[in-house]
Parts: C-alpha cells; structure tokens; sequence
C-alpha cells in the first residue's frame, strides 16, 4: 500500500470512527431525547452532564475517549505507526463534525485525550492531569480542557519531539479554537460552572 493511500485510509478510519455520536445514542437510550436540545447542544459528556445523569455523563466521557484511542491503535496496527496521528486527528474532526449530524458535533476533548493515550501515555497522563486539577479548583469544565490543550503540545514535544508534536498540537489547536466561545466568556467572568448553563 503507497504512502498516500495508508495516509487516507487512516484518516478516512479516524473520521468515521470519530463520528459515532456516543452522547446522542445514551441519551435517547436512556429515554431522555435528544442531548442537542439542551444546554450547549453539543453531544458531549459536558452536555450530557446536565441533564443530571452523571453516569450517562461518564460513560459518554469513557466511549468519546476510547473510539479516539482505537482508531490511533487500529491506524498503528494496519498502516504502522506513521499514520497513527492521521487517524487521531480524524478521529478528533469526526467527533466534532460528525455527518450524520449535519456536521455539528462536540468540541472533541474527551476523543483528543483518547487519542492522545494511544499515540504517548504520558502526554495523556499530563493533559488529563491539568484539565482535571484546574477542571476542580475552578469548577469550570472548559478551563479545564483548555488547560490540558495548552501543556500537551509541550508534553508531546518533550516525549517525543516534532513527529509527535505535530497531531498533538494540531488537536490541541483545533479543539481550543472550538471553545472560542468559551474563551470569551471566560474573559468577561460568565462562564458557567459545572453542571450549569451552556
């Protein structure tokens, strides 16, 4: 298999793996409709959260994060490890995008943190680190993912220089400029806290 045909296979992998809309399919499972009419109406496990299940909340926090470490590990395995970060950023964008939803998904935290775990633990491991101690000290969940977007590049870099920097800080850039939103409110002091607002 060429080069170019492994690079779009694997991210062709990441976009539809990314793309399962694990918030939407627990909520209505559970029988509380569609998770994009409340809140943010984003799919994710922020969301999901306020409709008060927090175990819905968490098992749409594990499976957001694990389709994104599977997709890393099914790229490494079929088309080598080159083409994992491919595939991580696929997957990142299919959360986010996901086409059977009219393209409107979450904003990719949890997925990039999977993917991240696939492609270097310790980046993982620091990133989670940040987003969950600033995530409590603030009670602000965005502030929280921002952080951990913010020290993964370096962790990255430092793990596994420019090649592993390169996915990681394309994630990392990508998933913050989705919570400009946030980044506003944040500034002004009306960013609402966990389990509250949008």
């Amino acid at each position: 298999m060429s080069p170019l045909v492994s690079a779009l296979a694997a991210a062709v992998l990441g976009l539809a793996l990314g793309s399962i809309p694990f918030g939407l399919l627990l909520t209505r499972a559970a029988g509380l409709g569609d998770i994009r009419s409340i809140g943010s109406g984003n799919i994710g496990a922020t969301n999901v959260l306020r409709t008060g299940r927090r175990g819905l909340a968490a098992a749409t926090l594990l499976l957001d994060g694990l389709k994104g470490a599977v997709a890393v590990w099914i790229a490494a395995w079929a088309f080598g490890p080159v083409f994992a970060g491919l595939a991580a950023v696929g997957a990142v964008v299919g959360h986010c995008h996901p086409p059977w939803l009219g393209f409107r998904g979450g904003k990719g935290v949890a997925t990039a943190l999977g993917t991240w775990l696939a492609l270097a633990w310790p980046v993982f491991a620091i990133a989670a680190t940040a987003w969950i101690i600033v995530a409590r000290a603030s009670r602000i969940s965005s502030a929280g993912a921002l952080s951990a977007m913010v020290v993964a590049p370096f962790a990255a870099f430092w793990f596994g220089g420019t090649i592993l920097m390169l996915p990681i800080g394309a994630i990392a850039i990508y998933v913050a400029a989705r919570h400009r939103a946030n980044i506003e409110r944040l500034m002004t002091g009306t960013e609402p806290r966990i389990g509250q607002g949008k």
